[in-house]
């Protein structure tokens, strides 16, 4: 009797999917690789599209910092992921151009508690704080910190200011 419980036990755990269970637990918790494209992230990231190794530690921890790169959740569009890099932090005050392709016009902004203010590396082509204002922390789904394909490509991200 005993016998016959434990071969059914046995069975429904290696039934179970461990390895899809794994992969998304890793995916959730530690570290995934994303397809990232777009010309506002230019030239950091190709316009044709990298993939990138994007951490999800660094923003449930609050070790977000200043130059980091992040995927975070549009504040315009939910259904979309986008890149952009962190300039400022809650409580730092950050001036921007607001249209660098009509003019010279400058703002400066205090960003409020429990928010970001991010930019795409290429102010001219990007749609990031400029337009939609200071990024709530918790949009932020991870931190890219490398460039994984195309191989010739691959290396670290610097943190740029």
């Amino acid at each position: 009797m005993t016998t016959g419980r434990f071969y059914r036990f046995l069975h429904r755990v290696t039934v179970v999917p461990w390895r899809s269970i794994a992969g998304e637990a890793l995916d959730r918790v530690l570290l995934v690789a994303k397809t990232v494209r777009g010309p506002s992230m230019l030239p950091t990231i190709n316009i044709t599209g990298d993939i990138v190794a994007v951490e999800r530690i660094s923003p449930r921890w609050s070790l977000i910092t200043a130059g980091d790169i992040v995927l975070l959740r549009s504040p315009e569009n939910p259904l979309k992921t986008v890149t952009k890099r962190v300039l400022a932090l809650e409580g730092e005050a950050v001036t921007f151009v607001v249209d660098p392709a009509k003019g010279d016009v400058v703002h400066t902004v205090l960003v409020p508690k429990g928010h970001l203010w991010v930019q795409g590396d290429n102010i001219y082509e990007s749609r990031d704080s400029r337009q939609f204002g200071p990024v709530p922390y918790g949009l932020i789904q991870g931190r890219a910190f490398c460039k994984v394909w195309p191989p010739e490509n691959f290396g670290f991200f610097r943190q740029k200011m």
